[in-house]
């Protein structure tokens, strides 16, 4: 998706593409990060927003996911918590239109980047604390979202708690995917054996802002099973939930963790600091 700042029109441009990926026989559908508004400024952000309970995104996906009978994770809202700040959610529902589960964005982006963007989450958003499971008919499903991506730790633990999936719907920076996008999530998929799902923004949106696209599908063992590119549109793969298993029998890494001690700070490397 490009999505825009107003909720209306996302609503209709998603809703038109996941009819479209049930119409070419997708089961479980994904959109991505901020489906509901892209809106760059503060103040008509936390004005646009409401609580979870009055959005019409959720409301419209929760009834389109009833009529197409599929499991749809809404990549994520903006939902209004608090009367300074949104949550950036992540909402899976059933083929019954009912919440499965519920994820809050955890590690916000405060960053800078070079190409002259500068990104504060934290100020218009309330991070998250806590990692969220669901059970789908094949597998059970880790949910994350974007900048989470960076935190391997996360993945590892979503991983020994029995997921199979994870979903990454992202809003990638043009600047950063380009350099980290796909090796980052191929990681993710390789270090954890499981298939990574990431439906993503892509295209130029209000007030310049870029955002890299490349939804994509991988496979545990790291294959790149579909690439959705730099346009709007649908990106299907079959997935096959055996897959994990044996990419997991081939190396067991996760079988393999240890716990260890340490690190100690090398006394060179100690700093003694003196406030008065």
């Amino acid at each position: 998706m490009t999505s825009g700042r107003e909720p209306a029109e996302n609503i209709a441009a998603a809703s038109a593409l996941i009819r479209q990926a049930r119409a070419e026989g997708a089961d479980l559908v994904m959109t991505p990060e901020i489906t509901n508004m892209l809106e760059p400024t503060r103040t008509a952000l936390l004005a646009k927003a409401v609580p979870e309970a009055e959005d019409t995104a959720l409301a419209a996906f929760q009834a389109l996911a009833a009529e197409l009978q599929i499991w749809l994770l809404v990549g994520s809202l903006v939902v209004r918590v608090a009367e300074d700040r949104a949550a950036n959610r992540s909402i899976l529902l059933d083929p019954a239109g009912r919440i499965v589960a519920r994820y809050d964005k955890i590690h916000m982006f405060d960053v800078e980047i070079p190409d002259g963007q500068s990104y504060r989450e934290s100020r218009s958003f309330q991070a998250g604390d806590t990692a969220v499971l669901a059970d789908l008919p094949w597998g059970r499903l880790g949910l994350t979202v974007c900048y989470d991506l960076r935190f391997p730790y996360l993945y590892r633990a979503l991983a020994h708690s029995g997921a199979a999936f994870l979903s990454v719907p992202a809003a990638f920076t043009k600047f950063t995917g380009e350099a980290h996008w796909h090796v980052l999530l191929r990681a993710r998929a390789i270090e954890t054996g499981c298939f990574v799902f990431a439906p993503a923004q892509c295209g130029t949106h209000a007030k310049g802002r870029q955002t890299f696209g490349h939804s994509l599908i991988v496979a545990p063992w790291g294959e790149v099973l579909a690439d959705g590119g730099e346009a709007p549109g649908v990106t299907l793969a079959e997935i096959d939930p055996a897959q994990v298993e044996k990419a997991r029998a081939m190396v067991p890494a996760l079988r393999h963790d240890r716990r260890f001690n340490g690190p100690g700070v090398p006394e060179a490397a100690q700093v003694r600091v003196a406030s008065e």
